[in-house]
């Protein structure tokens, strides 16, 4: 008798554990496979059909609808690249080349994944509209204030996220094919 006393207490603790242990999967990334390239990473089975029960629940979570595996990569960047949370109190120098891809845009969000309101009412840059050298490196300067050339705004608000999306980029799902991708640092400047 007393085992069955035992069985309500085990599905509780086993329902509790289960559900902290979904909860802590859904907060860390969408699913298993991130590749990291610098400050950079990316989920690349994320747009494939061969995605994992964890990113699909991450994704229905967060409402997002990823790029299919063929159509493009999502390079997402939480960190500077000496691995420093990105703070609107900071300005940034993104720099170098961006993934080889048809076309690409760079934003940023907030931490909730929507854009940051700033006086500019700009959100992002594309690679259509963008200055660059005679190499075709650019320079984006990431500031709350305005900057001459590409300027990213920050908004007012602290923490962020930048978000590349890399359209009919050269990769595929498999993480190995990452390797050598070109992707733009991420530098600290002055922070106020």
């Amino acid at each position: 008798m007393s085992g069955l006393k035992a069985l309500p207490l085990a599905t509780i603790a086993a329902l509790a554990l289960g559900s902290a242990a979904t909860l802590a999967s859904l907060q860390g990334g969408p699913g298993f496979g991130a590749v990291r390239l610098g400050a950079w990473t990316s989920w690349p089975q994320v747009g494939d059909s061969d995605i994992d029960p964890y990113a699909r629940a991450s994704l229905a979570v967060d409402g997002a609808l990823p790029l299919g595996s063929r159509e493009g990569v999502v390079l997402i960047a939480t960190t500077d690249d000496e691995g420093a949370p990105l703070d609107a109190r900071c300005d940034y120098r993104i720099s170098g080349a961006a993934p080889a891809a048809r076309f690409w845009t760079l934003s940023a969000y907030d931490v909730d994944g929507r854009l940051r309101p700033n006086l500019a009412h700009r959100h992002g840059l594309t690679s259509a509209t963008l200055l660059r050298d005679s190499d075709g490196d650019f320079v984006i300067e990431a500031a709350r204030g305005a900057r001459p050339g590409n300027w990213l705004p920050l908004g007012e608000k602290s923490r962020f996220v930048l978000i590349l999306r890399a359209y009919q980029a050269k990769t595929s799902a498999i993480g190995d094919a990452y390797q050598g991708m070109s992707v733009p640092s991420i530098a600290r400047s002055e922070c106020s």
